[in-house]
């Protein structure tokens, strides 16, 4: 499927390296920054009437660099800058653990996809999986959505992937071709 024939169910969207600056375990409120155009695309995606849900790995709380009430205080922060863009996330799922413990919820595992559509009432199947690691998008192939890889910060790809998933330069550009939205429409 390609886009613009496909009209996702529900978004689910990484949220480091994918809305805001990567800087490796965020923990302080002070150093999130939007990525250029992540509110735009969130905003086209909550006006088209698709669900927006974040769906994080978190293991920097598994290995002890923040608590949740750091990571909350981080969301916060995300989900206000967002608000003054006029966009905003209907949830937020994240996996807390270290990738060693070797949990269901850690991407690319489909826990937290399960307890979000069960919890929120958004489908999986149909939905966009987007994100700038393989991991984000492999869940697409399993639960029949349209997995997007983004770039990284550094123009690069994570790795390889099916080529059921279509890449972007950034999620902007990526919302815009799924949603048809030209370049130029504000």
């Amino acid at each position: 499927m390609n886009p613009g024939e496909f009209r996702p169910t529900t978004a689910f969207l990484d949220r480091d390296g994918t809305l805001i600056r990567d800087t490796g375990y965020v923990a302080d409120p002070a150093d999130v920054e939007l990525l250029s155009g992540a509110a735009e695309a969130v905003r086209l995606l909550n006006e088209a009437g698709v669900p927006v849900v974040i769906v994080t790995n978190q293991s920097g709380i598994g290995r002890g660099y923040l608590d949740a009430s750091a990571f909350r205080a981080v969301q916060a922060r995300l989900e206000s800058l967002l608000a003054e863009a006029g966009a905003w996330i209907d949830g937020t799922y994240y996996c807390p653990h270290a990738p060693a413990e070797g949990c269901e919820c850690r991407k690319p595992g489909l826990g937290l996809y399960v307890i979000a559509a069960a919890t929120l009432g958004v489908e999986m199947k149909g939905a966009l999986y987007a994100g700038d690691r393989t991991r984000d998008v492999l869940p697409a192939l399993s639960l029949g959505g349209m997995g997007m890889l983004v770039a990284g910060e550094g123009g690069e790809y994570d790795g390889p992937v099916s080529s059921d998933v279509v890449r972007a330069p950034d999620l902007l550009t990526g919302v815009r071709g799924l949603l048809l939205v030209p370049e130029d429409d504000p």
